[in-house]
């Protein structure tokens, strides 16, 4: 019984590993939706949604399980808390690869991101795609000093954030009220997509360590 116990929280952490990769595929692929209005890409976002909704819903019931069945304790307990707080960031993240895809396809067949600011987003991608990498490898591994380096990645994330904001305030601004907001949506969305993979990577400090600060940084 105990040996099987184990099984199942190694492969509700790997779920979790698939899960992380899903969510990273899907704001990758929402990038290039946005930076090429390419619809067939975003309409492809938005509908694999509904496996990273799938694999968090069969995760969760498998978290409830273990609870009742169980009864874990300890590092146990914190294992499996720590997962089912952690799906619901990784879900969110696809969430946000999802907005990004409408936006990109609301747009369709015009660009949604002016050219002033393509590089920005360009880079913000770059960001999210390694900040996710980053976060399946922490999961995967329970790697807490590859979490303190995702606070770092975050700071970048702020920065294009801050740049974006720099633009739509500029007296240069060339484009209307409507692409502003566009372009301030999508800002968050990027913005918002960090967040959860530093929220994750604190749970996995939480997990191993029992403290949800993360130095090293």
């Amino acid at each position: 019984m105990r040996e099987h116990y184990r099984e199942e929280l190694e492969d509700i952490n790997a779920c979790l590993v698939e899960m992380a990769n899903s969510a990273g595929s899907a704001m990758s692929t929402a990038t290039t939706a946005l930076l090429d209005a390419d619809v067939a890409l975003a309409d492809r976002v938005i509908a694999g949604d509904e496996h990273i909704d799938a694999v968090r819903e069969s995760i969760e019931q498998r978290c409830f399980a273990l609870l009742a069945r169980q009864q874990p304790v300890a590092t146990d307990l914190r294992t499996v808390t720590a997962a089912m707080r952690i799906v619901a960031d990784l879900e969110r993240m696809g969430d946000l690869a999802v907005h990004v895809a409408k936006v990109a396809r609301m747009r369709f067949p015009d660009p949604a991101v002016p050219q002033e600011v393509r590089p920005l987003f360009l880079e913000a991608g770059h960001i999210a795609e390694s900040l996710v990498s980053k976060t399946a490898t922490v999961i995967a591994k329970l790697d807490v000093e590859a979490a303190a380096q995702l606070e770092a990645e975050d700071d970048l994330m702020d920065q294009v954030h801050r740049q974006l904001f720099s633009e739509l305030l500029s007296d240069t601004w060339p484009h209307g009220m409507e692409q502003a907001i566009d372009v301030t949506l999508l800002g968050r969305y990027y913005e918002r997509f960090a967040d959860h993979a530093v929220s994750v990577a604190r749970r996995v400090v939480y997990l191993v360590t029992g403290e949800m600060e993360m130095r090293g940084v």
